[in-house]
């Protein structure tokens, strides 16, 4: 059942999507190579929960941790490791937030200097993509216009993969909730738009191929050809004439732009 909001309820899904984004914004200061997984997922819980957030995913369906921290080929849920992070990585670092019984959501891949210039496109693209679904999310449009715009933009125009298994969600009082939110899709489709809906939308794009497999730990989503995989996620809430934005990455790129160990992910030019 489709749950629509009011505008309270919506301003405390942006509550806790800001937060969310001022986590991984912290988070993006701290990286550097040498320090690990481990390690910023404790600095985000303690972020979280100084700022009087609870972490949203740890312990949701047994998942162990505040972060899901997804390096290189892998795509989603990877869990925080001691190995130490190293030059030329990219990791995908998405995070959730429960303030006054609502959620927040989003993620960010960060490119750890130097990667190289392909990987960086790839980067590019996702990203670029996401708000190319986002731009789809006004009221009388469909479900099937996001994951179109997405996928269109990523397959046909730059030749990249959709992952097709794992899709954005509708977000509230829980941090999955209907619809589903497939980063691929036909126009015209799908569940028509309406005011008041709240939902993640969230790429998940494969260089190569987008056939994916689930590692042993039963969490950890890893490209089957071992190529790198990119993610990007928003919170926003469906509106008349434009998205609103209920998460805010201008906070998490203001750090990275700040960190001489990440490189930049600027959205590419649709002129």
């Amino acid at each position: 059942m489709v749950y629509y909001k009011t505008e309270e309820e919506i301003a405390h899904i942006k509550e806790s999507s800001l937060l969310v984004c001022k986590t991984l914004a912290h988070v993006a200061s701290l990286i550097r190579p040498g320090v690990t997984g481990v390690e910023l997922d404790a600095a985000a819980e303690e972020f979280i929960c100084d700022h009087g957030g609870v972490p949203g995913f740890k312990g949701y369906r047994g998942f162990p941790t505040t972060l899901c921290f997804s390096p290189n080929e892998v795509v989603v849920h990877g869990i925080p490791s001691k190995n130490p992070i190293q030059e030329g990585d990219i990791i995908s670092i998405d995070c959730g937030v429960k303030m006054h019984g609502f959620y927040g959501d989003s993620a960010y891949t960060f490119a750890v200097a130097p990667i190289s210039q392909e990987v960086m496109h790839l980067l590019q693209v996702t990203n670029t993509s996401l708000y190319q679904g986002i731009a789809q999310a006004i009221v009388g449009k469909r479900l099937g216009d996001i994951g179109y715009a997405i996928q269109h933009f990523v397959e046909r125009v730059h030749g990249y993969k959709v992952v097709r298994e794992l899709v954005g969600h509708g977000i509230g009082k829980n941090l999955h909730e209907a619809p589903e939110v497939p980063n691929y899709g036909m126009r015209g489709r799908g569940m028509k738009l309406k005011e008041g809906l709240t939902i993640a939308i969230e790429p998940m794009v494969n260089m190569q191929r987008r056939h994916v497999a689930q590692a042993d730990d039963g969490w950890t989503i890893i490209a089957r050809d071992r190529k790198p995989s990119a993610h990007f996620e928003h919170t926003i809430v469906v509106r008349p004439e434009k998205a609103e934005l209920l998460s805010d990455h201008t906070v998490i790129e203001q750090a990275v732009m700040e960190n001489p160990h990440l490189q930049p992910v600027e959205l590419l030019s649709l002129a």
